[in-house]
């Protein structure tokens, strides 16, 4: 069975570190897709498929609204989101606008929830916010396998490791050092 296999990440608001984590512990896999809100300059993003976020102003017309993929016989609509909500988690207007594009699957960030259900015979996939969720829970990712029959999806939490001595250099810049 052929499988596809994407990381997918929203909202990391600059942190590039966290993407440069991915990129080197995914490097066999086949896409990385960023659901906007990066806050970095286009050739920081080289090697993710990108749309723009409502905080992605510096280079607003350099990244499109959304893209489509076609993966393993599934279309896939990726969006930040927030121009498809009425409210949060109020989700009808994105599935309705991702089928008027023949899409059964959506990639999608902005709330900084992880989720993962099905609307209307859509599946939503949003990897929570890989910097801050805000529900409380601990900054997440998503590994998604598509193939022909199914789609796997595994959450993965995201801790920032810190480069030896990051503390004492920290402090001593705080203590005016």
């Amino acid at each position: 069975m052929e499988t596809t296999r994407i990381v997918l990440v929203s909202d990391n608001h600059g942190d590039s570190e966290c993407l440069n984590y991915l990129k080197q512990t995914y490097s066999d896999y086949d896409l990385f897709v960023h659901c906007g809100d990066s806050e970095m300059e286009p050739e920081q993003m080289n090697g993710f498929i990108c749309v723009k976020g409502n905080n992605d102003f510096l280079y607003y017309n350099a990244v499109p609204d959304h893209q489509i993929l076609h993966v393993r016989g599934h279309t896939i609509y990726v969006c930040h989101g927030h121009m498809d909500f009425l409210s949060y988690f109020h989700y009808e207007p994105m599935v309705q606008r991702a089928k008027a594009y023949g899409a059964d699957i959506i990639f999608f960030g902005h709330v900084h929830t992880y989720d993962d259900e099905v609307i209307d015979g859509v599946r939503l996939l949003n990897p929570g916010s890989i910097r801050h969720n805000r529900d409380g829970s601990r900054a997440s990712y998503m590994l998604v396998e598509i193939s022909e029959e199914e789609i796997t999806v595994t959450k993965k939490e995201y801790v920032k490791v810190f480069q030896p001595g990051f503390l004492e250099k920290l402090i001593q810049k705080l203590l005016g050092g």
